[in-house]
């Protein structure tokens, strides 16, 4: 075997301590420490990415109430009474039996007991009585059953498409802490 030349770094004595000790573990990290953070990381990042997600989907409101702005009619929409339509009835109230009493309204009205149904909302704070509607040839039905009511608002939200499971139409009724008392005001009917 052939012996490499001579050179500056052969004059280095050996007796200066650790060779590479830049590449050793460091002696203050704890593999269980390191898990930790990581599982902290990825926590902070899952969640922020969910909260992205629901605002991009206009599911969370950051700078306003949690009902969406009403929706200007469209000139030239008559309110019609149209019993075709399926109607979905949310109570958002603390009250109980709001959701029957708006049924048996229906009812009356002409619409069938299967086109009918509802439950209680997920939120017990929804001022102003609604009718939501999907599509804009729906407005027309969504003002009728809103005067049916006594004057609920009217807005075009696709929020509680999902809930309808047929290709009928569908109406969302979210009643209101307006409505507690049973029927409106004067002051909260509009104006014709």
């Amino acid at each position: 075997m052939q012996k490499s030349p001579r050179d500056r770094f052969d004059d280095v004595p050996r007796a200066t301590g650790r060779v590479g000790a830049h590449r050793a573990e460091q002696p203050g990290m704890n593999g269980l420490v390191v898990l930790l953070w990581s599982a902290a990381v990825a926590l902070v990042l899952i969640v922020c990415g969910i909260f992205v997600s629901l605002v991009m989907m206009d599911r969370i409101s950051l700078f306003g109430g949690d009902e969406p702005a009403p929706v200007q009619t469209a000139p030239g929409v008559v309110a019609e009474v149209d019993p075709s339509y399926r109607v979905l009835i949310l109570n958002a109230t603390p009250e109980e039996g709001l959701v029957a009493e708006v049924r048996e309204k229906l009812l009356d009205e002409g619409w069938s007991t299967e086109d009918v149904f509802g439950s209680d909302g997920a939120s017990q704070e929804f001022s102003k009585t609604t009718v939501f509607y999907v599509a804009d040839e729906d407005e027309g039905a969504a003002l009728g059953l809103a005067d049916l009511l006594g004057g609920a608002e009217v807005q075009k939200s696709d929020f509680y498409a999902a809930l309808n499971d047929t290709d009928e139409p569908q109406l969302t009724v979210v009643i209101g802490l307006d409505r507690v008392d049973g029927e409106p005001t004067d002051s909260e009917t509009p104006a014709p």
